[in-house]
């Protein structure tokens, strides 16, 4: 029922972009934002970029929806979005029900 959705994005601008819109549209009760260093391989090339990771507390029924808002606003052709259930304090887990569901 509870998941937790990690998302990575080029810039603080622009996970402060995706994670407002997401928190604004009630898809999404809190993100959590962080610089992370990412090694990876892309078209061939081995790249080495500084990201921002993304911590998204949400609710299983609203993932199709954050994936879809989250490829409409990025500017990755095949931005990182991948998920995991979640458990937790049962005041928290309400309140992140509460405010995706209002």
């Amino acid at each position: 029922m509870y998941m937790e959705v990690y998302i990575t994005a080029g810039s603080m601008e622009e996970a402060r972009e995706i994670g407002s819109a997401l928190v604004s549209e009630k898809l999404v009760a809190c993100v959590n934002m962080f610089p992370i260093s990412s090694i990876y391989e892309w078209q061939g090339n081995m790249e080495e970029d500084e990201e921002i990771a993304m911590l998204v507390k949400t609710t299983s029924d609203r993932f199709e929806k954050i994936k879809k808002r989250v490829q409409e606003l990025h500017s990755y052709d095949q931005p990182c979005i991948v998920t995991w259930d979640i458990s937790g304090e049962t005041g928290y887990m309400k309140w992140v029900y509460d405010e995706t569901h209002k």
